[in-house]
């Protein structure tokens, strides 16, 4: 056990003792990672000479297979992307991608770093040098890398189908923000064990920020408009969610000295790579990148979308768990910086909208606004536990660690399929489980790469990762509730609408449909009964019209249809939003709404308890949007602890019948 792994079990265990987690049985507890599928993924290349690419040393490059699809046999076959041609052995569009290089050698770099294994170590090395060769040295494009590689080692600039940008080194990408990542984890682990390609790996990075600052970092200070909101324009491929992965790279790459690995040399992009500018320019990308990303907080406790931070700046409508490691940047970013008001917004996102998330069914793919892809996957649920996580460390929360272990069960079984969906003795973890409680039983390099970086984190935090074992069993919630607008009694003139197309460019359409209601028309819901108050939120269009109508909702409220924003930079005019209308008492089974104009399109009912519950066996998240504190009754006996809506402790007492549930806040109950 190295120093460094020690320090971990330090920290993890003295937080345990605060947060209400059983300590581990034993410091030996076997480790939860096994990199064998990961390995099975691994291939090595050795590519002709082409311009403008070159890595460091010599001998074949590392890379990993895109996908592994499982047989009737049970056993696994790696695949590229896009339709296969087997006359000349390639792929539309490749067979290993820069995506998957630059995420697996994160793996193998935080594996090194908890392990010192050798193993890990090589592996890191070989994927980073294969990744260093997908990025462009030269030209217009330079910093900027190509996304496929087919199994030869040739590039593919241009895959088909098309993805953009295309040639996809043209531009700003994923992939230039996920090797920005993989490349300041490197220099981190490598700094001091191997400084020679420390200082290789610097330069790429200079390289690279060369390319953010001429494409992106260009619109630093320009604020878009998104239906009457300003967004920070400076987003990479104005996405915060592309944007934070480069944030986790750019915290380690400061982290460590961001140019401290001594030589001198000039970078390909011709600038002195180990200069103070160079420490300079980093803490500034990061420092500008982390303002962006803190400035997509949207929302509140009774108000869409409760406090998250949204992950697209071309949309206030949209939110999805894959790829949403906003939080984890930010708690990066802050403590690399030293700027603790970065964690704001991290913990409104942790604190507040995580636990909602979780009583309504968990990490889904997609609310667009209403939770219509229900799919969940690695990639989304790795994203709420590193926030969790990242977050408690950062802004001293450990009861985020508490919800991190409900999150972290849905590997272990708590979920739709009711059955694991990571595999301790092989290494796999599975493409997904849809909405229907179906897991998809391949096991390709994203899903694998995201569970394994879920089970160093939990290997890294033993209490945790306990608590999550014994969490495994079936969910059970009452949270978020969908009612569509088309299953309402309507009045004579309101009509459901089947647009060509569910998806309006910047949202989508729950079940492809929706109500138009002409002025004097109703619509009336009959609705399931509850034995808890629910928050009533219609997903309405919010266009830029003033001569548009009114709805008024039997719950009181009153929506100004006509409310919306200018377009700006969003893709449709109006905006497909939940907007709250009051309270619907515990007993009451019906809604009614009456229009007073045109253009009144609804289309869902969000219906939100205001104590909301996730049951994992005899243990409990409740989770308040009510304005008083309540009381509120538990089945079974435990230890209560109550959070206020900043993740703070407020109370931890024996849970005998009923627990206290703060306003905007949370409650672990565990056994």
């Amino acid at each position: 056990m190295t120093v460094s792994r020690r320090v971990v079990l330090g920290g993890s265990l003295a937080l345990a003792a605060s947060s209400g987690f059983s300590l581990p049985a034993s410091a030996s507890r076997s480790q939860l990672v096994n990199l064998g599928h990961l390995d099975f993924l691994g291939d090595s290349v050795s590519p002709l000479s082409v311009p403008g690419h070159s890595t460091y040393g010599s001998g074949p490059l590392g890379v990993l297979w895109t996908y592994a699809d499982r047989r009737d046999d049970g056993t696994y076959a790696r695949i590229g992307g896009g339709p296969y041609d087997a006359a000349t052995d390639t792929y539309g569009q490749g067979a290993f991608n820069a995506d998957d290089l630059a995420r697996a050698a994160v793996v193998y770099l935080r594996h090194y770093r908890l392990h010192r294994d050798a193993h890990s170590r090589t592996a890191a090395y070989n994927l980073l040098r294969g990744l260093t060769y997908l990025q462009t040295t030269s030209g217009p494009n330079a910093g900027n890398v190509v996304l496929w590689m087919q199994p030869d080692g040739a590039l593919n600039p241009s895959a088909e189908p098309v993805e953009l940008p295309d040639p996809s080194d043209s531009g700003p990408s994923y992939w230039l923000a996920r090797t920005v990542w993989a490349l300041g984890e490197g220099y981190e682990a490598f700094l001091r064990v191997d400084p020679g390609f420390a200082r290789f790996l610097r330069t790429r990075m200079e390289l690279a920020l060369d390319a953010l600052d001429r494409q992106v970092l260009v619109k630093y200070g320009r604020w878009n408009v998104v239906d009457g909101r300003r967004v920070p324009a400076w987003l990479i491929v104005a996405g915060a969610d592309a944007t934070s992965e480069a944030v986790l790279g750019l915290s380690a790459y400061v982290r460590a000295g961001a140019g401290a690995a001594g030589g001198g040399g000039v970078g390909a992009s011709g600038a002195d790579a180990s200069s103070s500018g160079g420490a300079a320019r980093a803490r500034r990308s990061l420092a500008r990148f982390a303002e962006a990303i803190a400035a997509m907080s949207a929302g509140g406790i009774r108000e869409w979308p409760f406090r998250a931070l949204l992950p697209w700046g071309e949309s206030i409508s949209d939110w999805h768990a894959w790829g949403a490691q906003m939080p984890s940047a930010l708690a990066a970013a802050s403590t690399a910086l030293r700027n603790p008001r970065l964690l704001t917004p991290a913990i409104g996102d942790t604190a507040g909208f995580t636990p909602l998330l979780l009583t309504a069914g968990g990490p889904d793919n997609g609310w667009l606004p209403a939770p219509i892809d229900r799919t969940q996957i690695a990639y989304g649920v790795d994203a709420r536990l590193q926030a969790l996580l990242g977050v408690a460390s950062a802004a001293n929360r450990p009861g985020l660690r508490q919800v991190a272990a409900f999150v972290a069960a849905w590997y272990f079984g708590a979920n739709r399929a009711g059955e694991p969906a990571y595999d301790a003795a092989t290494g796999r973890t599975y493409d997904g489980i849809s909405g229907e409680g179906v897991i998809n039983r391949n096991s390709g390099a994203e899903s694998t790469i995201h569970g394994l970086l879920s089970m160093l984190a939990l290997d890294a935090d033993p209490a945790v990762a306990r608590q999550a074992q014994a969490l495994a069993t079936r969910p059970v919630s009452s949270g978020l509730q969908v009612v569509e607008a088309e299953s309402a009694q309507l009045s004579s003139g309101a009509t459901v609408v089947t647009p060509p197309s569910a998806w309006t460019g910047e949202s989508q359409w729950s079940n492809g449909s929706y109500v138009t209601l002409p002025a004097g028309s109703r619509a009336s819901w009959t609705l399931p009964a509850s034995t808890e108050p629910r928050l009533v939120l219609p997903v309405v269009d919010l266009v830029p019209d003033r001569t548009a109508g009114r709805s008024t909702w039997s719950t009181g409220g009153v929506i100004h249809h006509g409310s919306g924003g200018p377009q700006g930079v969003s893709a449709a005019p109006g905006a497909l939003l939940p907007v709250s209308v009051g309270v619907l008492p515990a007993a009451a089974t019906t809604l009614t709404t009456t229009s007073s104009g045109a253009n009144v399109r609804v289309d869902a009912v969000l219906l939100l308890p205001l104590i909301s519950k996730l049951q994992l066996g005899a243990n409990d998240l409740l989770v308040s949007v009510d304005r008083q504190p309540r009381s509120v009754p538990v089945s079974h006996r435990g230890t209560a602890y109550s959070y206020t809506s900043s993740g703070q402790l407020h109370s931890r007492r024996p849970a005998n019948g009923r627990v206290e549930v703060l306003p905007g806040g949370f409650t672990v109950v565990l056994k």
